[in-house]
């Protein structure tokens, strides 16, 4: 892992969920703000619904980290685009929750 996958290993894991359906939802195409808020909530059946501030601060706080980039081709909206750190960011934390689910399964079941 390089320095700067770990550093940012460091400060964005454990991940909020805010910003991890944000890295979700650009994981296969580009989306603009707007589009991020309405593929979450679909994702998650209206259990999470963001709001445009708190997408939009975390959305330029992952791209000043290098984690998303505007997309070329956004036209009239800015448009983003996850970048290869980002999405080693987001395989970390999935991850690292698919570990918190099976000891939890496995603690439910009797398991150490």
């Amino acid at each position: 892992m390089s320095y700067a996958t770990e550093h940012l290993r460091r400060k964005y894991i454990p991940m909020s969920e805010t910003a991890f359906y944000i890295l979700l939802s650009l994981a296969d195409e580009p989306r603009h703000g707007y589009g991020i808020i309405k593929y979450v909530e679909r994702l998650t059946a209206g259990r999470l619904t963001l709001g445009s501030g708190t997408v939009y601060g975390t959305v330029t706080k992952m791209t000043r980290d290098q984690l998303l980039v505007v997309y070329a081709g956004g036209g009239r909206r800015k448009t983003y685009e996850i970048t290869p750190a980002g999405a080693e960011i987001l395989r970390l934390e999935t991850e690292r929750l698919k570990e918190l689910y099976t000891n939890a399964a496995a603690h439910q079941e009797g398991s150490p």
